[in-house]
């Protein structure tokens, strides 16, 4: 790590001339002009000729270090700069490119390699260049301690840094005087940006702002605007079927913004000018130019009015719709909002009308099969029933049976009467064909009543056919009453569900027509296009320099 030499410092005189000054060195002449040229003369223009060159490498914005560098190539090519802007000058006019990396890395080489016989610079001499002329003085010399070997001993400075201020006692009668031009060309150039910034902001913003505030001041037709609020809410459900969002705002939000799309849409507009002339209202010539309708507009100029004369807006956190709706008068603005309100009534009972009517359409359609089936099960039995002479079948059969038994136990008793006459040695000949009559007759009319249940007229009448086709219809009979039964609970949850279903619309804020005008807002409006203007203007500004700047570089 290296320190900053320290070199040592000299005075200079206050009236001797500094060495870099774009003025000449020697002293003032007896004439009182010095070395200055005489005007018009060869010389003068040699000079107005050097200071313009040097005006125009100023304003190229050169670096310190390339004006640094500028000079010390012009130390090593023999040349007497009187400042880093006039080395550059006298580089240019000897064809060297002061900036060019050959001549810099040249540079840099010489000024590492110090020539054979440099010590810690005590006894060295000062260049011809370093040696003040007659009558000047002595230029500030900076020198360096001495350091390793290959590093500058010494930095002679002839020359103020850029942008040092020049006394005005030294800066010479053409110097002065140029500076004094370089400013007031810059303010000059100052004043006329603002003057072009204040005229293009008064033609493109403040004019405008200005055309817009007489608008709306004095020209702009008084419209009255009526408010108002409504919900869209749906029937009481019970807890247990009103789900996650059932209680909530979010429950009919698809309903609430059905009804707001219907609100701002041209079939309220068609049924609001046919009703009550909107069209024919907005026509009025008493209506300024930029709010008048004209009267045969076509249907869309007429719905772009539409949408900016009724505003429909929906909270979705709350529910609520709220509606706007401006007029040339107050009635008509509450007419237009009444109006609308009862449109959306209507909307809101069609929203669910159908579903409800194809739920309902379906329960009675399915009630009524069922109890028609339920009828024919029960004609049919009782036309078995008419037919076949039966009652009730199992009860036929019971009494049958019983019948039969009664005889079965008498034949018994006769058989057993039988039996006992004959077992006699002598039987009574009447008494034993009595009793075998009677044996005769019971059988038969058992038989008979057998032939009753089972097999009478082939069978088709017979009291286990009548009993069979009887049990079969009393069975279809049972069914089609469940059945019936059924579509009856059906029928009346498709009822309990449609009137859950039921939507209807509740007004929170009437429509009231105000007693004053509501637009046009003079303050707002100025402020807004003033706004409007503004930002235009800068989206322009910003994109012309970004264009100017890409075409340029």
């Amino acid at each position: 790590m290296t320190t900053n030499p320290k070199a040592p410092k000299f005075r200079i005189r206050r009236n001797s001339a500094r060495p870099g000054d774009d003025k000449s060195l020697t002293p003032p002449s007896e004439d009182g002009f010095g070395e200055a040229a005489f005007p018009g003369s060869a010389k003068a223009e040699d000079t107005a000729a050097a200071e313009a060159a040097i005006a125009d490498i100023r304003r190229e914005g050169l670096t310190g270090r390339q004006l640094r560098m500028a000079r010390r190539l012009a130390q090593k090519q023999n040349l007497n700069p009187s400042s880093d802007f006039d080395a550059v000058r006298l580089l240019r006019d000897q064809g060297i490119d002061p900036f060019d990396r050959q001549n810099m890395i040249e540079l840099v080489k010489k000024e590492e390699a110090p020539e054979a016989g440099q010590g810690d610079g005590a006894g060295q001499q000062a260049s011809p260049q370093s040696q003040p002329q007659p009558g000047q003085a002595e230029p500030r010399v900076r020198t360096k301690p001495a350091l390793k070997a290959g590093l500058p001993q010494k930095i002679e400075v002839s020359k103020q840094l850029p942008g040092e201020h020049i006394p005005q006692a030294e800066a010479g009668p053409m110097g002065m005087h140029e500076i004094e031009r370089i400013q007031r060309d810059i303010v000059r150039r100052r004043r006329r940006k603002l003057a072009f910034l204040g005229a293009r902001l008064s033609v493109f913003v403040l004019l405008p702002t200005a055309l817009a505030f007489y608008y709306f001041a004095f020209i702009a037709t008084p419209s009255y605007a009526t408010k108002s609020e409504f919900i869209v809410q749906q029937a009481e459900v019970a807890a247990s079927s009103a789900g996650l969002l059932g209680g909530t705002p979010l429950a009919a939000s698809q309903d609430s913004i059905l009804v707001q799309d219907f609100l701002t849409s041209r079939g309220a507009l068609q049924k609001l000018d046919g009703e009550y002339g909107y069209r024919e209202h907005f026509s009025d010539p008493s209506i300024d130019d930029l709010q008048r309708v004209a009267a045969d507009a076509s249907n869309e100029d007429l719905y772009a009015h539409y949408k900016k004369s009724v505003k429909v807006g929906f909270d979705p956190t709350e529910g609520v719709l709220r509606m706007e709706v401006a007029a040339m008068t107050p009635e008509m603005s509450r007419i237009f909002s009444e109006a609308l309100i009862g449109y959306a009534e209507e909307r809101v009972d069609r929203i669910t009308e159908r579903k409800r009517a194809d739920q309902m359409r379906g329960a009675n359609e399915s009630f009524k099969d069922s109890e028609k089936a339920m009828v024919n099960a029960q004609e049919k039995v009782l036309t078995l029933q008419e037919q076949l002479g039966v009652l009730d079948p199992a009860s036929e059969t019971t009494a049958l049976m019983g019948q039969v038994s009664n005889l079965e136990t008498q034949l018994t008793e006769k058989r057993l009467q039988l039996s006992q006459l004959l077992d006699n040695a002598a039987p009574n000949q009447a008494r034993v064909a009595g009793v075998r009559g009677d044996v005769e007759r019971l059988e038969a009319l058992i038989a008979d009543l057998r032939a009753q249940m089972t097999t009478e007229s082939g069978g088709a009448n017979s009291l286990a056919s009548v009993t069979a086709r009887l049990r079969m219809a009393e069975v279809d009979l049972e069914t089609r009453t469940m059945m019936m039964q059924e579509s009856l609970q059906q029928l009346e949850a498709a009822r309990i569900e449609a009137s859950r279903q039921v939507r209807f619309l509740s007004v929170g804020v009437t429509p009231v027509p105000p007693d004053e005008p509501t637009y046009p807002r003079v303050f707002e409006n100025t402020l807004i296009a003033f706004l409007i203007f503004g930002a235009i203007y800068l989206l322009a500004s910003v994109t012309a320099a970004i264009l100017r700047e890409q075409v340029s570089s």
